[in-house]
């Protein structure tokens, strides 16, 4: 081939490399073809696939991973797409465009298909797979090289897969990398991979990898590479690095009983060259390769960059707006019921995090990969229409200190979707250095809870709360109370204050949860006097308990029974089983009016707090549950309390409920809410109750 003509050609092979990236998107490994019945041209249940495949690309391109459905039964059409965790949007949208063009060629009419490639995962189906704990089918595939000394390099392995795996699943997007090698250089560095699907758990996806290669299977027992394809997980090893970019681990090993070096990676066989004129043939081609590659190269790098800064010049500044000003209507809020069944997997109870006073919850992710929770809403005992109105409101409550709402769905039924807070209720880490908490309400967390609602807490939990998070998580409560009452376009009572409603995100910082539901249970009332007591024992304020009497003091009270619960890690109201245990309220006065304030703090502290800030909090919090509301400050005075040292606080009173017996051993009603007085001539009254402790309870004055 002449000079002329080489050249054309690598500027041929340039241009194709630079205008076709889908070429090296990835390839096609294995493919399966479902068994669940075929489609006819230009059916319905074809145009639902292909407006199915077009949203798995472009979706998956963006996130690495998604779910969705299109159309209903019987053309639903379900799919799910996964891109290589190490790929970028470029190769991942190519590699899900030749899958979906490929599973038409591969799989033509068929309803459902499973496609492997390289870089890149397709499925989908007529039938729901989502939420499947199976990895079948599973496809071994093996290098045909084999090791010298099998027993040696499968120790070195099975090093390399476990710990990859434990990279894995420590990362929400479940995949990692990695490459462990011997100190001689005689033995082969062994590169791995492992992924799961995202929405796995981290113990699912363990479970899921662990049972590919423990044991390893006898197809790859002493090859030199090999992967294993599965629907939830897969695995990859080489003696080569076949990922982009750095791996995620890396571990150097000491070579233990080395009597026989492993064999060495095979060197690349050498490229054919003319038989005459060697050295002058090499010379010239990689001359001319140099010639033409690097001005190529630098000439469209230049106009790349010209390009972009003249894009940037010309794009007029961006105008941003606030999430709460895009929520304009609950349109804009509105989820399909199809999106959250396929995020929950049709509300599985693998997925179910608990169940409260208010209805059910579910974690899920929708198909950017986000993780959610969804609530399922009992009866919100309003119409829809002011459902409607309320629920947008209660969505434009923007604060950093409250559980962000999501959206709604108000198909069948109504639900509520709300960010999914990852460290669980503080609940959960107060009360286990004096007792086990039987919490019937599992929050919005990532709670693992067994079928009998009993939550046995670690008593280690409270060392997760040193004295600067505890200080922290108590200004947080304040200022997304605050908010609530004074500063949102609402002003929102919650009347449900509670240790398990409060969420802490991945920096323990707290966010209130649930905090719109009491306005949206009982939308026509925000101060005054309710026939219908919703609360928890132990943090009701006494005029609310009592004569269903609530206001922005009744929250007030509430917050300080947080403080003083947070202060001393002890459950206010049954923190004991003895009959002769003094109430949360009693054993904090004692200690302060007796002149031993700091001896409340929680033990697991030790010394390590600071002396003023705690006695600064055990003040506020006795003023918050003096028994008048009118001797609680407002929240606006508790934050400017606890914000500057210079505002003095008030000198506090004997609080409520101080050396009554609390509210336990209540009977437990089936029946459903009954009104305030509706059991009065029998010298009773119902309360309406978060199932915290009771689910109906009958409440007898003292």
């Amino acid at each position: 081939m002449s000079p002329s003509a080489d050249r054309h050609f690598l500027l041929l092979l340039l241009l194709l490399l630079f205008s076709c990236p889908s070429l090296i998107a990835g390839q096609l490994l294995y493919n399966i073809c479902g068994t669940t019945g075929n489609f006819t041209d230009n059916s319905t249940y074809q145009a639902n696939l292909n407006r199915l495949l077009s949203t798995l690309s472009l979706n998956a391109s963006t996130s690495g991973f998604t779910t969705t459905t299109v159309g209903q039964v019987p053309n639903l059409a379900i799919g799910l797409a996964l891109c290589r965790g190490d790929v970028n949007a470029t190769e991942c949208r190519g590699c899900l465009d030749t899958a979906s063009q490929d599973s038409q060629q591969l799989c033509p009419f068929n309803r459902g298909a499973i496609l492997w490639y390289d870089f890149c995962f397709l499925r989908f189906s007529n039938q729901q797979f989502l939420g499947s704990t199976s990895n079948d089918p599973e496809i071994f595939m093996h290098n045909v090289a084999n090791v010298s000394s099998p027993q040696r390099f499968t120790r070195l392995l099975n090093l390399l897969l476990n710990s990859t795996l434990n990279n894995a699943t420590g990362s929400d997007r479940r995949f990692a990398t990695g490459q462990v090698s011997n100190y001689t250089a005689a033995s082969p560095t062994v590169y791995g991979l492992v992924q799961c699907l995202p929405y796995l758990s981290a113990s699912q996806c363990q479970q899921c990898v662990f049972g590919l290669f423990n044991p390893l299977p006898t197809y790859l027992e002493g090859m030199l590479g090999g992967r294993v394809l599965g629907t939830l997980c897969t695995m990859r090893y080489e003696i080569y690095s076949f990922f982009e970019g750095a791996p995620t681990l890396r571990l150097t090993v000491p070579l233990e009983n080395a009597t026989s070096p492993a064999a060495p990676p095979a060197a690349a066989p050498p490229l054919a060259v003319p038989a005459s004129g060697q050295a002058a043939g090499k010379k010239n081609v990689t001359g001319t390769v140099l010639a033409i590659a690097i001005p190529s190269v630098t000439a469209i790098s230049l106009i790349f960059l010209i390009c972009i800064c003249y894009w940037r010049r010309r794009k007029p500044a961006p105008q941003y707006e606030t999430e709460a000003e895009k929520i304009m209507s609950v349109e804009s809020i509105l989820f399909d019921l199809s999106t959250l069944q396929v995020a929950t997997a049709f509300f599985s109870e693998d997925n179910k995090l608990g169940e409260g006073g208010f209805g059910a919850v579910y974690k899920g992710f929708l198909p950017n990969g986000q993780e959610i929770a969804v609530k399922k809403l009992l009866n919100a005992g309003q119409g829809l229409a002011e459902l409607k109105n309320e629920l947008v409101l209660v969505a434009k409550l923007q604060h950093r200190n409250l559980v962000k709402l999501l959206g709604v769905c108000l198909e069948e039924e109504k639900m509520l979707i709300y960010e999914y807070v990852p460290n669980r209720s503080l609940d959960l880490y107060l009360y286990g250095n004096h007792q086990f908490v039987h919490s019937y309400e599992m929050q919005v967390a990532a709670l693992q809870i067994n079928h009998s609602n009993t939550v046995n807490v670690d008593p280690a939990r409270g060392k997760e709360l040193p004295w600067g998070t505890r200080y922290k998580i108590i200004n947080g409560i304040a200022q997304g109370l605050l908010y609530l009452h004074e500063e949102s376009q609402i002003k929102i009572i919650h009347r449900d204050l509670k240790a398990s409603n409060i969420l802490l995100d991945a920096e323990m910082n707290p966010k209130i949860s649930d905090f719109g539901l009491a306005k949206l249970f009982d939308g026509d009332q925000t101060q005054g006097t309710t026939n219908r007591v919703i609360g928890t024992f132990g943090y009701m304020a006494p005029e609310y308990a009592m004569h269903g009497k609530f206001s922005m003091k009744s929250d007030v009270f509430s917050f300080g029974v947080l403080v003083l619960e947070v202060l001393t890690g002890r459950k206010n109201s049954g923190s004991y089983d003895s009959e002769t245990a003094e109430d949360l309220l009693s054993f904090a006065w004692e200690k302060w009016s007796g002149g031993a304030a700091l001896e409340i703090v929680d033990p697991v502290l030790g010394d390590e707090y600071r002396g003023s800030d705690v006695l600064r909090c055990l003040q506020i919090g006795l003023l918050c549950v003096q028994e008048n509301p009118s001797d609680r400050p407002s929240m606006i005075t508790v934050d400017l309390m606890l914000s500057s040292e210079t505002v003095s606080v008030q000198t506090p009173s004997k609080p409520a409920f101080c050396g009554a017996k609390s509210f336990k051993d209540v009977p437990v009603s089936d029946s459903s809410a009954l009104p305030v007085g509706a059991l009065e001539k029998s010298g009773t009254r119902s309360v309406a109750m978060s199932p915290n402790e009771v689910s109906i309870s009958e409440l007898e004055p003292r």
